[in-house]
């Protein structure tokens, strides 16, 4: 009685480990016995109350081969204890899955490689089967390298790295790229070991850049720089080498911690520079193309793999602030001299205008000094006038030489760009590149003349006449001799009283003597003062001196009327 009608006590203690036995199973893998088998349907019995039913497409290729029968254990999972219609919800994927995740975070904390397929792509990367658990592969992650077609690698089980695992949110990450980059470190570590720097191996060019090619040497890649490819320049690696060719290459230098390695192909060649300073000797004339030109200069090929540089101050004699290229072409072949060769650095130093003759040196030949030339002016500055002359030389005449009388700044402004002119040739510097001309040597030098005569030296007695009265004194011109002077108010009489300048007229002649002469800048000094000084002198020392009794008023006079009578003799 108690069985069929339990109490309340028992009932609740039935009731109790009905659920106990639901948390314990729900969501967890149980292993269970097929008891039959319906049409797409698998009966499974997993030790509860009620059985559940599976889909046969879950057990995969058990299924169709015909293991799955009744009496064979699997394992499945529990999703529910009990649904609607009684059963047991059962999958035999999930009961895959939860065992994959158990596997792979085993792997996952060990470090280890999975194995996966990748079966579909998605936003950002791919979808990876692992046994049963679904990872995603960034797109990043596929390969070392971008790869634009997936497909080669689809549906094919692969190695893959677990990046990231979370089970809460049933979250994956794999990497394949990881792996290949493991793979081909150790490829390239036990390929490096038996490499040796000096070996001469040989490659397939896999990849050129502006500055080199990279060259696979069956599993590893060496760096050919473009400096090492050839003894001659080389301005592009596509002058001499195309992706796939093989080329031979010796090992310059292996870094056996980054595993890079430096190719060489000129140094499978011999060394154009052994024996360069016998070869050009200094002075030498050759024959070159130009192959580069640059703001300081031109390269010239004197040979495969033997450059020489001019520097622009080389390139001529004249042209002394043009671009090399204003000169010179690229592909131009031309004939240089060897001014230096250096087989250390390996430079030669040539000279492009030491094929010509020097124009300096060529107009020192032609115009010696004191011979006249004419030419253009090219430019007039605060010191002189630039002329041009021939042979493309330029010659300078200086303010000082452009006239005898005349300050220069005065008159250099006659003289305008353009205009023609003739001068003498005073001094020509040829290491210094340098001629200076005379304008005013052309002329009659009358007061040079006068000077070495005797006629303006010191003490002279002049004939001047006045052409301007001012108040610090007269302006005058030397009457003989076109020269101007100024006698200072004081020189314009020993008798301060007589010191006015306004006691003198335009054009009036006075004598005055010569005080000072400065044969450099040619200005001359004469006084009124000075001249009646002497005479008073003169007549003291012809007609006696005080202590005879006569004044000097009686000897002034005495002086006056015997150069009076003189003068109407005259």
């Amino acid at each position: 009685m108690s069985q069929l009608n339990p109490s309340r006590e028992e009932f609740a203690s039935l009731l109790e480990e009905s659920f106990s036995e639901r948390d314990l199973v729900e969501g967890s893998v149980v292993k269970g016995v097929v008891t039959a088998i319906e049409k797409d349907m698998a009966i499974i019995d997993v030790g509860l109350k009620v059985e559940g039913r599976v889909p046969l497409k879950e057990f995969g290729a058990k299924a169709k081969d015909g293991e799955l029968k009744p009496g064979v254990e699997v394992e499945v999972y529990v999703e529910r204890v009990e649904n609607a219609l009684g059963e047991a919800m059962l999958s035999r994927d999930k009961a895959r899955r939860e065992e994959s995740w158990i596997k792979l975070e085993e792997k996952f904390s060990k470090g280890e490689r999975v194995e996966g397929v990748i079966f579909n792509q998605v936003k950002g990367g791919f979808t990876v089967d692992l046994d049963g658990a679904v990872a995603f592969l960034p797109r990043s992650q596929v390969d070392i390298r971008p790869i634009r077609d997936v497909s080669p690698l689809m549906h094919t089980p692969q190695p893959f790295e677990i990046l990231k695992m979370d089970k809460r949110r049933g979250n994956i990450v794999v990497s394949r790229r990881t792996v290949l980059e493991e793979s081909r470190a150790e490829q390239r570590s036990e390929i490096v070991q038996n490499l040796e720097e000096g070996q001469v191996v040989e490659g397939v060019v896999k990849n050129i850049t502006d500055y080199g090619a990279f060259v696979d040497l069956g599993g590893i890649d060496g760096l050919l720089h473009v400096t090492d490819m050839a003894w001659r320049r080389v301005n592009h690696p596509t002058e001499i080498l195309n992706i796939g060719q093989t080329v031979k290459v010796q090992i310059i230098r292996i870094n056996q911690e980054t595993h890079r390695i430096s190719l060489g192909m000129k140094q499978l060649e011999a060394d154009p520079w052994e024996g360069i300073g016998g070869k050009y000797p200094l002075g030498k004339k050759v024959t070159g193309r130009v192959t580069n030109i640059t703001d300081y200069g031109a390269f010239v090929e004197l040979e495969p793999g033997i450059e020489g540089l001019i520097h622009v101050s080389e390139m001529s004699w004249t042209k002394k602030n043009v671009h090399p290229g204003k000169i010179l072409s690229t592909t131009q072949e031309v004939e240089v001299v060897v001014l230096e060769v250096d087989p250390v650095k390996r430079r030669i130093s040539l000279g492009l205008k030491q094929t010509l003759e020097n124009p300096w040196e060529a107009f020192a030949r032609d115009h010696p000094v004191g011979s006249v030339v004419e030419g253009e002016v090219k430019n007039k500055t605060e010191f002189g006038l630039f002329i041009g002359l021939e042979g493309d030389v330029d010659g300078m005449v200086h303010l000082s030489d452009l006239d005898w009388t005349r300050p220069g700044e005065q008159v250099i402004e006659e003289y305008n760009r353009g205009d023609m002119v003739k001068a003498q040739v005073l001094d020509v510097d040829i290491e210094k590149e340098r001629i200076s001309l005379g304008i005013k040597q052309l002329g009659r030098d009358a007061v040079g003349e006068a000077v070495a005569s005797g006629e303006l030296r010191k003490g002279a007695v002049v004939t001047c006449e006045v052409t301007a009265v001012k108040d610090s004194g007269i302006e005058v011109r030397l009457v003989d001799h076109d020269l101007d002077a100024f006698i200072r108010r004081s020189d314009l009489s020993r008798d301060r009283d007589e010191q006015r300048p306004e006691r003198f007229a335009v054009g009036q002649k006075v004598d005055a003597r010569v005080t000072q002469f400065d044969k450099k800048t040619r200005k001359i000094a004469v006084s009124i003062k000075a001249l009646e000084i002497a005479e008073e002198k003169e007549a003291v020392a012809q007609y006696g001196s005080t202590d005879s009794g006569a004044s000097l008023g009686d000897i002034l006079g005495a002086a006056l009327k015997k150069q009076s009578d003189e003068a109407k003799e005259e």
